[in-house]
């Protein structure tokens, strides 16, 4: 059997083409189209509206809620690359559309004049043409009238370019071309007319029978006598069937349209259909940044030129002080970092020295505690101890009194009877090895003595205490 499904490069040319179509996708200027305050129903409509003249390009189902604010929606833009925010809004006066480019702006306001809804629109078409395969690709801008009447106007129609990808003309695909976003702007009265239409191509040069045919809708030719008559004619057909054409919608294609009889070098006609929604805007005002900033156009406010010099060097001393303030912080973050770093490089040093100096004296004994911190307790431990070795005539061990044979140890010499037990080996090896020790203090018929806690001598015959003797 041979190999099953795609080959390595095949696989490879596709993950390829993939992560070019990603990147594509993710150049491309993406938008929010949003309402805030109390829009009211007309107004949420309508954003819904400007929201479908976006697709594909835009969030279909986006979702503010009244808490969220315009930072929060600045913050979940960057990471999903919105470049535009299309924000209505609705006063006592008026309705509004801000147009902000993210993310440092600026931002231009629009006073909403009139507005048609989509559901409006089509309603009052005889046969409209809208279906989902339109909005898989976004609308062909057309700008009409946007000449050198300011600088305003020209920001404004470099907004509405920045809005959707930009178009090769000569590489781009005519069948990814089903709509048309028109934007007219009247010099005279300062207002922008929104259209939204649909667009169709039909071939032209056949009979209307011709094209009935070619749309497989047979018409009904029994009072016929031959095909021909309705392919010359157009018997039979109503006058409504007919749209106008002329020089102003027919063109030659430079590439085959999808549909019947649109070929390439032949000559078709382009129709629009308008879809919705409809809207008259007026430019308000143009600010720097994203919804707050300097005022740089105002249609009701007007500044003069000393005004303007003002508010510019006003503008320049805020950008000193901010400059100035910048480099102070730095300064500062950098005093900051080398305090910690000498601080730290003491601290090193110190701990190495006492490193060092517990390291020399590890074989020194504990000398203990001083004799002014000593306890009842440990005076009374030396007392015990100082019987125990009257009575019993030897060292006690270690373990018995800890603190006062440590003490002893270390404070005071030997005495006579520890050099002479010291000595008695000695003599021992030279000659003395037969001789017994000496019998322990008390009488030949007395059990040795045994001590009890603390020092307490505990008699064998009689089971009782009796108090320990005190040295002299």
């Amino acid at each position: 059997m041979g190999q099953s499904g795609r080959s390595r490069h095949q696989k490879r040319a596709r993950a390829q083409a993939q992560l070019r179509n990603l990147e594509a996708y993710a150049a491309q200027p993406h938008s929010f189209v949003f309402t805030r305050g109390r829009a009211g129903r007309s107004v949420r409509q309508l954003s819904l509206d400007v929201r479908r003249v976006m697709e594909p390009l835009t969030a279909t189902r986006l979702q503010v809620r009244k808490k969220n604010s315009l930072k929060d929606c600045v913050a979940v833009a960057g990471p999903l690359g919105v470049t535009h925010f299309l924000i209505l809004s609705r006063t006592d006066n008026s309705i509004y559309l801000k147009l902000m480019r993210l993310p440092g702006g600026p931002t231009l306001t629009f006073q909403i004049n009139k507005y048609t809804l989509v559901r409006d629109v089509v309603s009052s078409l005889r046969r409209h043409r809208m279906h989902n395969q339109q909005f898989t690709h976004p609308p062909l801008l057309v700008l009409n009238s946007f000449g050198p009447h300011g600088m305003h106007v020209k920001l404004m129609a470099t907004m509405f370019q920045n809005l959707f990808p930009s178009i090769n003309v000569h590489k781009v695909n005519l069948n990814t071309i089903k709509r048309c976003l028109l934007i007219n702007y009247n010099p005279d009265s300062q207002e922008l007319d929104f259209r939204h239409y649909s667009i169709k191509v039909v071939p032209v040069g056949a009979s209307r029978g011709m094209k009935k045919l070619l749309q497989e809708k047979f018409p009904n030719m029994s009072r016929l006598q031959d095909i021909s008559e309705l392919l010359a004619t157009g018997a039979g057909l109503s006058e409504s069937e007919a749209e106008p054409d002329g020089e102003h919608n027919i063109t030659e294609l430079p590439q085959a349209v999808a549909g019947r009889g649109n070929m390439r070098a032949e000559q078709s006609a382009v129709r629009l259909t308008e879809i919705g929604p409809r809207m008259t805007l007026r430019l308000i005002k143009i600010q720097e940044g994203v919804g707050e900033g300097n005022v740089l156009f105002h249609s009701f406010v007007h500044k003069t030129e000393e005004e303007l010099q003002a508010i510019l060097a006003a503008k320049e001393e805020r950008l000193r002080l901010k400059a100035q303030r910048q480099e102070q912080q730095a300064q500062n973050v950098q005093r900051k970092r080398e305090q910690r770093a000498a601080h730290k490089k003491k601290s090193l040093a110190g701990m190495k020295r006492a490193r060092a100096g517990a390291d020399g004296d590890s074989d020194a004994e504990d000398p203990g505690a001083p004799p002014e911190a000593e306890g009842p307790d440990q005076q009374e431990e030396e007392e015990e101890a100082e019987y125990f070795r009257q009575a019993v005539g030897e060292e006690p061990d270690e373990d018995m009194f800890p603190r006062a044979t440590k003490r002893r140890r270390l404070t005071r010499p030997p005495g006579r009877k520890q050099q002479a037990k010291e000595r008695r080996p000695e003599r021992a090896r030279g000659g003395g090895a037969g001789r017994r020790p000496p019998k322990p203090q008390g009488g030949p018929h007395r059990a040795p003595a045994k001590l009890g806690p603390r020092g307490v001598t505990r008699d064998r015959g009689q089971g009782r205490r009796r108090p320990p003797r005190r040295g002299a």
